[in-house]
């Protein structure tokens, strides 16, 4: 018998791309099956916070709440290289002093990174796919965007009012890290660097065959053209999700400094790599 291992993701295009060889059995072990386990990555924030869940994508902020349960992988996370999260608006505002501003869950990374930048404001929780209706119907007066809309607000008629990744790119030459792949401490070392290794080959297998996997993730594109699902899947699937460990994780460890000094986490993350 094979052991089962829940294996979380989000019905994001990214993420279905980056799984696709496992998902597809192209991938496989001879030890284990796997249960997926797709969720937005709020709620798979959530399984992982109650431990409930073997290997999954998370927040890279959440993590700093579950960092003692489960290990980073060097392979999987989502980076922003001088792209990522950007704050919007349908009116000019001079300031966000004082906005309302929508966020997509306050555990996102998304969510930290507005904090370094941006703290005299209004924060009101939204599903991430709610955001930019509420920006439109003016629930609120600017909204955090992350997914697709990085790259379609400008279609819907919105104003780029903080240009997040410009400003983390002036203080910091790494790239943003928001997605984490992680895998729990409770399964044996041989098992956590077995599945690391296969959850590699995939993501290195879709970005040999990137059409052929770019059809299965947009299953997952919800309604952009095939155009902007590629554009948005090769912006967060790349070398640096193939190999975290050479740029990625210096990006980590600028985010938890500096969210630790400005008091936006609790504790220093002593970061613990499983190297593949």
């Amino acid at each position: 018998m094979k052991q089962i291992i829940t294996l979380g993701h989000s019905p994001d295009a990214d993420d279905a791309f980056m799984f696709y060889g496992i998902s597809k059995g192209i991938v496989t072990s001879e030890r284990f099956t796997f249960e997926h386990i797709i969720k937005d990555i709020q709620s798979l924030n959530l399984l992982a916070l109650e431990n409930s869940i073997d290997t999954t994508a998370v927040s890279a902020h959440a993590y700093t709440k579950m960092h003692k349960q489960y290990r980073v992988m060097d392979c999987g996370a989502s980076m922003g290289d001088g792209y990522g999260p950007i704050l919007v608006s349908k009116d000019k505002f001079d300031s966000e002093k004082g906005l309302r501003i929508a966020v997509p869950g306050k555990l996102t990374s998304a969510f930290l990174l507005l904090q370094l930048y941006c703290k005299e404001a209004v924060f009101v929780e939204y599903d991430f796919d709610k955001v930019v209706p509420a920006i439109l119907d003016s629930e609120v007066d600017a909204g955090l965007i992350i997914h697709e809309g990085q790259i379609t607000y400008k279609e819907l008629g919105l104003n780029l009012l903080l240009d997040l990744p410009k400003m983390w790119g002036q203080d910091c030459k790494y790239p943003i890290p928001l997605g984490l792949n992680v895998i729990s401490r409770s399964l044996d070392s041989d098992v956590q660097i077995e599945i690391s290794r296969m959850i590699k080959k995939s993501i290195s297998y879709s970005l040999d065959n990137i059409e052929e996997a770019l059809d299965y993730a947009m299953e997952f594109g919800r309604g952009v053209s095939r155009d902007v699902a590629r554009e948005f899947v090769l912006m967060y699937v790349n070398e640096d999700t193939i190999d975290f460990s050479t740029r990625g994780v210096h990006g980590l460890e600028y985010l938890y400094e500096s969210a630790y000094k400005k008091k936006l986490i609790s504790e220093k993350i002593e970061l613990d790599l499983i190297l593949t």
